[in-house]
Parts: C-alpha cells; structure tokens; sequence
C-alpha cells in the first residue's frame, strides 16, 4: 500500500517560527519536503548535582561559602604567610576535617540521586524500528521514535497517542504518581491514522516544551506514541523545582552567637596588639640584653609589624570560634532524622509505611511550631467516601431504613398517581448518578481482588461478587456510583462511546455519551450530554450547591436547600444533580459550539467555560446527595493536643462552610461554647450596604469583640479552664479572603490584614473555607510575615496543599489517597494525622532542646579553652606563645570533647516520651526559641567566663609553690598548660554528664571513653620521641605532671570548684520542681479534673512560676 503521509499541528500558536518538526519513526520525507533534521536532547534524566570530575572543584565552592569555613580557611593561609605562634596544622586539620565530613555527606546523598537516576534511564522500553518490536533502555529513546506502552507502565517521555488497543481510539491516563492530579483523563488518538504503523510518513509540528505534566497509562492494554520531548525537555523534567532552602530559627541564632564571639576575639587581639607594644615602650623591655633583634626587624615597617601582630593573636585565640560545631550540628540532623524515619508508632500497617525524612535540617524546628494549617479532605477525614443518603424532590431516602421518608415521618398512604410520579423522579434521579461522572469500569482481566481504585491506591472496601470495580478521579464518584448500586441501577461501563447502566427492572439500558464537560475549580460542577434509546439529547448536571442553585428553576431549590443546609450542618458532603433536555435544534447549537472552542488555538480554556456555562442553565432540579467523609483516627485528641501545646490551628479547605464548620466541630476545634465570628459573602452582603463597607464595619465589630474587650490571657493558657474567658472561633470564606487583600492594597495598606491577624490570635481556631490552592499559600505566608515571625507548619495529603506546604516553614504530606506530589514536596510524611501529635510533642520538643544545648555548649566549651590562652599573655609579655602544645589545640574539638556532645545530642531525653505526649503544655516551655534566648546564652557565657578564670588563676595558685616535684625540680610552662587543659577537658565532659538525664551505654561509653583516650593519648604522645616533630614540648610532661601530688590535688579541687555553682543549682531545681509538682497534684485533686480537654494539667504552677 501506498504511505500515508500527513503532517499534524499540535498547541501550534499561527504565525510562529520557534516550533519543533518532529519525524515519526525517522523515515525520509518525501523529496517535495525538505527537513534537516533538527538535534535534540536524548532521553537521559539528570538529578544529581555533581559528577567525578567535578565533585571536588564544585563541592569545595558551595563549602567555602558558608562564613565560618571561609574565616578558618582564612586563618589558615595567614598561618602559612606569617610567623604566627601556632603551626598550620591546629587550624588546617579541624578544617579538613570538617570538609572531608561534609563531602562525604554529600557525595554521598547525589551517589543516591545518581542511582535514582540510573534505574529511570536504564528502565526496560518497546520501541518499534522497521516494524519490529525491539527492547531497548528508556535513555535512548530519541525524539520521533515510535514507543509501545502497555498497562500501567510509566511513559518514558512525552507522546503523542498514535494508536490504542481499545476500539474508540482512547486511552486513560493518570498523573497521580507526578503532581496527585488522580483523575483518569481520557486520550483520544489521532485521527485518519490507519493501523498500520510501519508504513506511516508524517511530520509533527508542536510548540517547544513547556510546563505540563506526563501520565501513567492505565486501563487500556497497549497504546502507541511517538516521542515529542525526551529526558530534560520532559514536561516533568520541566517542572521539577528545586526546594528553596529553609533556615530554621536555631542557625539564625548560631550566626548571631557567631557574630557575637567574632567581636570577642577582635576585642581580645586588639587589647593584646594594644598592650603589647605599651609594654614595649617601656625602656628594656622591647629588646632586652639576651633578645637583641637582627637587623631585618630593625627595619620592618611598625604599622606593618602590628599588623602581623593583631594576625598572630587573631589565630592564637581563633580556637573561640568553633568551626567543628557545623559539623557536629550537620551530623546531629543527619543521624536525628532516622530516628524519626524508624520510629515504629509511625508504621501504618494499611500502607506498611513508616514516617520518611526529606529534609533533616529542620528536625529541631518541628519543637518550635506556633500556627498549624490544616487540610481538611484526607487530612482531617480519611478521603473514604460512603453514601449516607439522597433528597429527590425534598423525600428523603436512606439506604439502612429501607422506605422513604419526609424528614423523618414515613410517606406511602398517598395517592397511587403520586407514588408513580415519584417512581419517574427516582428514576431519573438514580439515572443522573449512573451517568454523569468519569468513573471507569476497570476491564476484567485485570479484576483480580475487584478492588476499587483512587489516585492510584486501592479503596479498603471489597465489593460484592456482582460488582464490578471502579476506578476514578475522586472517592466521591465511586460512592455515588455505589448509591445508585443500592437503589437498583448498576453503571456497567462505557464501551465505544456508549454508557451501559442495568436498571432496576434488570435490563440494560444503552446511552450515547455526546460530550463531557468537564469539572473544574472554578465552575465547582460537571454534566455530561447523552442521547437514549428512543433518540431524545439529555444533559445531565452535579455539583456544589453554590453552583447548581442558580442555574435551576426558583421554585424547586427551597425543598431541596433544607435537606442540603441540614446535612451539610451534620458533616455530609453534599451534591446537587439536576437535567435538561435539549431539543435537536439545541444540541446542534451546543455541539458547534463546543467543536470550535476545543479547536481554537487561543484562549481555548476560557471559550470552553464560556459554552459550558451558557448550556448549564434553566436546569430542572431533582434531588441532592449527602457522603460522609469519616474522621481520621484519632484526628480530635490529636487537634486537643496541639492547642494544649498552645499552638493555632487554622483549617485551610476548598468545601463549603456547613461541611467544614462540622468537622472543626467533630475534631473539638470548636466548641458548643464557641462564639463563631464569620466573615464570608453571606455576612458581607447583608444590610444591603457595599461589600468594602461592610468588610470594613465587621472586622472593627470583630476585633472590638475579640481584642480590645477580650480579658488578658496569661502567658501559655490556651482555653481557660473558668467560665469567665470566652471562646471564640474566626471563619472566613475564599472570596470574603480575596476582596480584604485587594481592599488592604488598594486603600489602607495592611490594616485590614492587621485586624485580620489580631482577631485571628485571639481565636481558638480559624477555618479558612472555599479556598483556593494559592489563598492557602497567601495565608499561611500573612501569618509566617506577622509580627514576630512566628513559626508556621502546614500538612496536607494532595496536590492543592502543595502550595501552602511549600510556603511554611515546615511542610508535612499525609501518604493519603490523593497521589504523592505532597509527600514529594514536604519536608517531612508522615501515615495518618495522628503522627502528627509525637512528631511535634515528642520529637520536636526533644530535637529542639538536644540541638539549643549543643550549640549553647560548643561555645561554653571554647570559651573555657581560650580564656586561658588569653589571661597567659598578661605574663607572659604579649608574645604570643600558646599556652598548650599543638596537639591539643588540635584534637581538643575533633577528638577530646566532640563525640560526648554528639551523643547528647542523639539520645538525650531530659523528660520522658510517654510524659511529654500526655502533658501537652511542656511544650510551651520551649516555646519561641526559649533555649537560644540572649539571657540563657549570657549564662552559658558567664558560666564559661568563671571557669576560665579559675582554670587559669586557680593552677597560677599552683605555681606560686616553687617546688613541686619530689626532686625539687620546678615544672616549666608546658606543664603548666597542659594541668590547665587537663582540668579543662574533665570539667566540661563532666559538666556535661550532668546534664545528661537519659544514661544509655553509648553515654557511658563515649564520656567515660573520651576521658581515658585523652589520658592514653597524652601519655602516648609525650612517651615516644616522634622523627617526625622539630620541638618536641610535650616528652614526658604529663607524666611528670603525675607524679606531684600537688597537680593532682590541684586538678581534682579545681573540677570540683568549677562545677560547684551547678550542683547548688541543680539541687534548688530539684526542691523547687518537686515543690510545683505537689501544688499541681494538690489541684487535680481538689476538683480541676480534666474536661473532655485535658491541656491544664499544671495550671496553678504554670501561673505562679510561668517560664517566658
């Protein structure tokens, strides 16, 4: 047979010469078309950031741009150029140390990136070539290459459908696995193909690649296409975007402490530059008779020479500066995250999924969050969607009673002709459900278990034998479909354009599907036109109420709305279905109309709405139905929980308000008592007066009410446990949302927002409803930029929550059933809501107070290091000599003191789990970055302060005694330097076993072990005399040192003196802990048992000894 040869247009704007021509299956063109054949990229997908070659040069930027790397690096050529007293090596080898970790965590985390990438393009694809199916890896598919795919298999790049195993040329496509849009979107091949492939000649024109998603193939056996975009032109390589970098509150507190002791040692080297060439202008002082100067000193420049000078004590006391902290900190978050990944109270056994880690640098943030924002569907509620009950014609129909009923009072004694009417109405009710929806039924090959499938996870429902299984867009459509199942009519399929329903009377009805029109956010409902047996055009029509009321006639609606507001008000989900029949002349009108929207290649979306909206009016209302989305296990003791950690729960969801005022309910957000402060269209359109006005008048009402009358709250108490408080509750709509900000920029710049925030503080809980996926995104990012920053989390578990979980500060996907593009984007997911209560009280709190204190005693413990080389020059007449030997200015951050604090940091529980799930209000006390505080860190530095001063002057004490050694020998000032650095190193890693309250063996062993390898190490390194070493300072120092009695003396009076200050402290903590524990059992007693809200389990303390 002759070739066909053709040449498609595909979303080709007219006019432009930046279109690709795509070949397919590379066949010459004939000899009238002359094409060069353009180059494009092959189909290899690249996430990782580095390669073999340029690992190091790449790596080694990205670290030397963090500030303290950049100044040790500093630090470390100005100890190669200048004479400074400290080798190279004390400064180099904490550095390389640090790199060399961070690489290798790096290196590391792209080798997994890399892998990912391999098993994508070395993945297993059909391609046909010269009509023969050939095997081939999906990262050599190139652009115009024909690619079969069959059922459930991923699409290795973007196609075009040119042919499908299904006689009407469709197949469906899901994109859940990408970006959680589930729905199974109908593609249709091109036309006038012919089937046979192999001699096919055809060129395709299409735009350059843009933004949008591929799909998964599901529910057709095999589909041909031919490959358009390939590897990093893919819609998804396109719209991969990377995270941008969330800072948490604790590295904005290390840089400031950084900034802090940046301008101690300035201050130290300064004072010492200063006073050293003060001394030296003294007359013999300068050059004494045993130090004359060469002559090369002689002549060097002063101003140059104190410059050299300040150098010199800048790297003598650079150890203040600890750059080993950064790689404490990275190993902390590193390690601290699989804690949370292995923690077996969050394995779902549904799913048989734990929680899963993406970002471990915001571990300790997690015990910081001040705002909760919360999706509803999935979230809150399971996403499990039941048919409860419908309204026809205001009679209302439950499947468990069996009959029907009008509100309640049983109907059948009415007249014979009414009965039959209703019967009619029934019918068209229940064909409405059969008919206008996307669900599919799945093909019986693949009904193994008969599941029914959403967003690609399988529903926990097994049907019955004679069901078939269901997949679709959303578990609201299968659960009406299985309403109608109940009441008789039973969806069979569409096969070739034509829905098959069995009806009641058990046969099959047979009905054209002319068009669908689709559903959409905006619209909030969809229709279908079908033609029936007897040749009459029907258009069928669901949707939101909202949506459905005023495209219907005026008379039916009032007895409909009541059944419609009453489930609503009960927690239902509630959908409208109502028809239209369309007369030849219409439909002829109608189907025109939409042919040439979908052709047209401007606009297309708005023209089609323009036609959808003008078919869907004057529609005849039939009935309502009512799904019930259960709660999520326990979804209210969780909501409980968080409030009693003081933490604001807004509720962010696109239903409409009765459904969503409902479950706030049912989750305890609010309460019977609850004074609900509304502000959506219906109260802004009240009293006849303009929106703007009435915008304005209400949130002065509100915050008059809420604000400025409200009593004063006590710092930490949530919901007070007296009468007198009041409860309020803050509801606010999408459009109600919308026109504040547009008012607030037009006309008074944020002062409605600022009410907005004030009101909104001073409530209980906020439901925000008929949002919109990016007003999500705008609220959560109003309250994150309020006064004071507070710190936001959102969870949600579908594709619209991806916004809003990008937005906060810390973003946590639900591994629900709306796909998994939240999971992919949040920082951390979790199975079920309920993980969300130890995820914060426990993990978080512990996190939080485990990383302050590291970072809190990093710097205690350099400052303790350094103050003594510091007070050594004021003896010692500025020269800069160090106090102690190379070797321990450099092991004394990488080996003596690191590993403790690394435990620490891992294990420590300073309250137990089991205590901090059951006493919510703990979590307060680390609330607003309580630990990392100008006051605490005054205390540590204080503390340090002390303890350097009597390392320093308590062995200077020491010395005042000429002969210490039995010989009568004196100790020279090595020995001085290592006794301070011997009680040193005890001190602080006794210090900090005690504030260690969770002991494991790892403690034990790292405390105790640290302390005997300082020991081994010091006899080791001053026993051997090492080839290696020019001035060998330490040759039997520490030994000798041990041989006095004195020293000894002196060390152990010197650890105890130093930590005496916190063992009175600890033991007033103790009688005053115990002291506010009786008062607060002494409560609970009397009679403040907990409520249905146990959160003020410490009320009477927290009042009188409220820690801010």
């Amino acid at each position: 047979p002759a070739p066909c040869v053709l040449h498609f247009q595909f979303g080709v704007d007219e006019g432009s010469r930046a279109n690709r021509k795509v070949v397919v299956g590379h066949r010459p063109c004939p000899s009238n078309e002359e094409i060069i054949p353009p180059k494009f990229c092959d189909n290899r997908i690249v996430s990782s950031k580095y390669t073999v070659w340029n690992f190091l040069p790449k790596n080694l930027f990205e670290q030397f741009r963090r500030i303290a790397n950049f100044y040790f690096l500093i630090i470390f050529l100005v100890q190669v150029i200048v004479d400074t007293p400290t080798s190279p090596v004390t400064s180099g080898l904490p550095l390389f140390f640090v790199i060399t970790v961070t690489a290798i965590k790096q290196g590391y985390e792209d080798w997994l990136r890399h892998k990912a990438d391999n098993e994508v393009n070395k993945y297993k694809v059909t391609v046909l070539e010269d009509g023969k199916a050939i095997q081939s890896e999906s990262e050599k598919i190139k652009v115009g290459d024909i690619v079969k795919v069959e059922e459930n298999e991923t699409f290795p790049c973007d196609l075009i459908l040119l042919q499908s195993h299904r006689d009407d040329g469709t197949c469906f496509v899901t994109t859940a696995s990408l970006d959680g849009e589930s729905n199974h979107k109908t593609h249709y091949t091109v036309p006038n193909i012919g089937s046979d492939l192999e001699s096919l000649t055809a060129t395709i024109e299409c735009e350059q690649p843009h933004h949008r998603m591929p799909a998964v193939h599901q529910n057709t056996k095999v589909i041909y296409g031919v490959a358009v975009y390939t590897g990093m032109e893919t819609k998804m390589a396109l719209n991969y975007q990377g995270k941008s970098q969330k800072r948490s509150a604790v590295e904005k507190s290390i840089n400031a402490f950084l900034l802090i002791y940046l301008f101690i040692l300035v201050s130290k080297a300064l004072v010492c530059t200063t006073l050293k060439y003060v001394w030296q202008s003294k007359p013999g002082q300068d050059e004494p008779w045993y130090n004359e100067k060469t002559q090369r000193e002689k002549d060097t420049n002063l101003y140059l020479k104190m410059f050299t000078d300040f150098l010199s004590f800048m790297v003598l006391f650079n150890f203040i500066i600890p750059v080993s902290m950064y790689v404490t900190v990275e190993m902390q978050k590193f390690l601290g995250s699989f804690f949370i990944a292995w923690d077996k109270d969050f394995f779902d056994p549904e799913i048989k999924e734990g929680a899963l880690v993406n970002t471990s640098d915001l571990n300790e943030e997690l015990g910081q969050v001040e705002y909760v924002f919360t999706d509803k569907t999935g979230t809150l509620t399971q996403n499990n969607m039941e048919f409860i009950e419908c309204c026809i014609d205001g009679f209302q129909y439950k499947h468990r009673d069996a009959r029907d009923e009008l509100d309640g009072f049983c109907d059948t004694d009415g007249p014979v002709n009414k009965v039959q009417q209703k019967a009619g109405r029934e019918e068209l009710f229940l064909r409405a459900l059969c008919l206008c929806h996307t669900v599919q039924v799945k093909e019986s090959a693949e009904q193994d278990g008969l599941t029914d499938q959403v967003d690609g996870s399988i529903l926990d429902e097994t049907p019955s034998p004679e069901e078939r299984g269901f997949i679709a867009s959303s578990p609201d459509e299968i659960a009406l479909v299985k309403g109608a199942m109940r009441y008789g009519f039973t969806f069979l399929g569409l096969e070739s354009k034509t829905l098959k329903i069995l009806n009641r009377s058990k046969e099959v009805e047979m009905y054209e599907l002319l068009h669908v029109l689709n559903f959409d956010p905006v619209r909030r409902r969809m229709s279908v036109i079908v033609r029936n047996g007897s040749g009459e055009t029907v258009l069928y029509c669901k949707g939101a109420d909202s949506s459905i009321f005023p495209r219907v006639k005026r008379e039916e609606v009032e007895r409909i709305r009541l059944h419609v507001e009453r489930n609503a008000t009960e927690g239902y989900r509630t959908l409208c279905v109502a028809y239209k029949r369309l007369s030849p002349e219409e439909y002829a009108q109608v189907d025109e109309d939409l042919k040439e929207a979908r052709l047209a290649l401007q606009d297309r979306e708005e023209k089609l709405t323009a036609v959808y909206n003008q078919v869907e009016t004057e529609m005849d209302l039939i009935g309502a139905t009512a799904v019930e989305d259960r709660l999520q296990e326990e979804a209210a003791e969780t909501m409980e929980a968080l409030q009693g950690a003081g933490i604001k729960v807004w509720v962010l969801t696109g239903d409409k308000m009765e459904t969503a005022k409902s479950t706030c309910y049912a989750c305890r957000l609010f309460q019977r008592n609850t004074e609900l402060l509304e502000l959506t269209l219906r109260t802004l359109e009240a009293r006849g007066r303009s929106r703007e006005e009435r915008l304005h008048e209400l949130l002065l009402e509100y915050h008059k009410k809420a604000v400025q009358d409200a009593p004063p709250v006590k710092a930490g108490i949530t919901r007070s446990w007296s009468g007198a408080n009041h409860d309020y509750g803050f509801i606010i709509d999408g459009a109600s949302l919308s026109l504040m900000l547009s008012s607030s920029s037009e006309s008074k710049p944020s002062l409605y927002e600022s009410l907005f925030l004030q009101i909104c503080q001073n409530c209980t809980a906020v439901l925000c409803c008929r949002m919109a996926p990016l007003q999500k995104a705008q609220i959560v990012k109003m309250v994150k930029n309020s006064k004071g920053s507070p710190i936001t989390l959102s969870i949600g578990d579908g594709a619209n929550d991806v916004s809003m979980i990008l937005e906060a500060h810390v973003g946590i996907g639900i591994k629900g059933k709306e796909g998994r593009q939240a999971v992919r984007n949040s920082d951390y997911a979790i199975p079920k809501l309920k993980h969300l209560k130890k995820l914060l009280l426990a993990h978080g709190h512990l996190y939080y107070v485990r990383i302050a204190h590291l970072v809190q005693y990093f710097f205690y413990k350099n400052l303790c290091f350094i103050l003594p080389q510091f007070l050594y020059q004021f003896f010692c007449g500025y020269s800069q000599q160090p106090l102690y030997d190379a070797a321990y200015l450099t092991m004394y951050n990488i080996c003596f003191t690191s590993m403790p604090i690394l435990a620490y940091s891992l294990l420590e529980q300073h309250i137990g789990i089991e205590d901090l799930l059951d006493n919510a209000t703990l979590y307060r006390d680390v609330a607003k970055n309580a630990m990392l505080q100008w006051l605490p860190f005054l205390y540590w530095t204080l503390l340090g302060v002390f303890q350097g001063l009597l390392f320093f002057f308590g062995v200077r004490y020491l010395f005042s005694n000429p002969a210490l050694q039995d010989n009568g020998q004196v100790f020279g000032n090595w020995s001085y330097g290592t006794i301070v650095f011997t009680v040193l190193v005890f001190t602080v890693t006794l210090k900090l076993a005690m504030d260690t309250r969770h002991w494991t063996w790892i403690n034990h062993f790292v405390i105790w072990g640290s302390l005997a390898f300082y020991v081994f190490f010091s006899f080791f390194w001053g026993g051997i005399i090492w080839p290696f070493i020019r001035h060998q300072r330490l040759y039997f120092v520490f030994a000798n040192m041990l041989g006095s009695v004195s020293a000894w003396l002196v060390i152990i009076l010197l650890i105890l003196l130093s930590l005496l200050p916190e063992i009175l402290l600890a033991v007033f903590r103790k009688n005053h802990g115990s002291h506010a524990r009786q008062v607060t059992q002494m409560c609970t007693q009397l009679h403040f048992t907990p409520s249905a809200r146990p959160l003020l389990m410490r009320t009477f303390s927290d009042e009188s000894h409220t820690v801010t």
